[in-house]
């Protein structure tokens, strides 16, 4: 079990830990409903320093990049970032990741903390046109400094100006005394803030400014099962329970970061699926009567018929409703539609919503 640099740090705060991905890492603090509240009425901080980052550079960077995601890199300048995929040649997911454009020649990767030997393999595999490689995920920390907040209380920890960075660009400075810091205008909470890559030895540094600036705002330390909540509440698809190896993009409601403005792997099998449309998809629903859909319970019609399956689900407690995601029968994906959850031995009736759940 791997420990981040700021292990320690969790466990003196009393964090619940759990393993996950491979690493040790804090699941909640003081419970998943007040850091969720926290991050979307004030700000909270977060340690996902369990990520991955490839670094790929050279005059073949983009060429490799272009061939194997499924968004139009093409398209970056200097200080933005996209959302992308990485197809398999089955029609699946290899993983969704970040692509940060430095320059021309330098990119960064950065991948989901249980993928990360996995899309290292898959990208070497692919770089027939010899870019240069490199692993980087054990030298950087990752910071995710999340809430409506956030903007006024990290400004006191750098020169550059934070309200300027817009969604998905970012900038690199000094941010809490440590040079060179990628501060990007992402996250996984739709609650606004940024995500902070720095080099390991000034994690524990950072993390303590980041609180001490925030602490007049409200920040708390938050564990991964506010991340969770946050993001389901926003629609957003989590690897592993959404999207994995044999859901395509296409079904998953990606077709926005699934670009044919280029040929790029099994690109032209997405494009036929994409023009036929699937025969299930990814869809977001509410419960209509009490109960709490969890992974892998099955999603029925109203004549008890299997058609399809949970891939998130909770309580959200923005909203005070049970929300969930999963997949169903494409002819079902319409929203309003009424289908039921399976929870236990009891059939609960659900309707289909476009996400995002929480609007605020």
């Amino acid at each position: 079990m791997k420990n981040t640099q700021l292990t320690h740090i969790h466990e003196e705060l009393g964090a619940k830990m759990v393993p996950f991905a491979g690493y040790n890492m804090p699941v909640s603090y003081e419970g998943v409903n007040i850091e969720h509240e926290t991050v979307r009425e004030k700000l909270g901080v977060f340690d996902v320093s369990h990520m991955g980052e490839f670094l790929v550079s050279g005059p073949e960077a983009l060429n490799l990049i272009q061939k194997i995601s499924s968004n139009d890199a093409a398209k970056l300048i200097d200080g933005k970032a996209q959302y992308t995929c990485m197809p398999n040649a089955d029609g699946g997911i290899v993983d969704d990741l970040i692509i940060y454009r430095m320059n021309e020649e330098k990119y960064l990767l950065v991948v989901n903390a249980s993928n990360i030997d996995k899309d290292w393999n898959w990208i070497s595999q692919h770089n027939t046109m010899d870019a240069d490689l490199k692993d980087v995920s054990d030298d950087y920390s990752l910071l995710a400094i999340q809430g409506p907040k956030a903007v006024e209380a990290m400004q006191a920890l750098t020169d550059i100006d934070l309200a300027e960075i817009k969604f998905y660009n970012f900038k690199i400075g000094d941010f809490a005394g440590a040079a060179h810091t990628i501060i990007s205008a992402t996250g996984y909470t739709g609650s606004g803030g940024f995500e902070i890559y720095v080099k390991n030895e000034f994690a524990e540094q950072v993390w303590k400014k980041v609180l001490e600036a925030g602490a007049d705002f409200g920040i708390k330390p938050i564990g991964l099962a506010a991340r969770d909540t946050l993001r389901l509440e926003m629609g957003f698809c989590l690897y592993g329970n959404d999207i994995d190896d044999t859901t395509s993009p296409i079904e998953a409601g990606l077709g926005w970061i699934t670009k044919f403005t280029k040929d790029f792997i099994n690109s032209e099998n997405l494009k036929k699926q994409k023009e036929e449309e699937p025969k299930r998809k990814l869809v977001g629903f509410e419960l209509t009567e009490r109960g709490i859909p969890r992974k892998d319970y099955v999603i029925a019609d109203a004549d008890g018929n299997e058609i399809g399956v949970v891939t998130s689900g909770t309580q959200s407690p923005s909203t005070g409703k049970a929300i969930g995601l999963g997949y169903v029968k494409t002819e079902f994906s319409k929203p309003e539609t009424e289908i039921f959850i399976q929870i236990r031995k009891k059939t609960i009736p659900a309707k289909v919503v476009k996400p995002p759940f929480y609007k605020g």
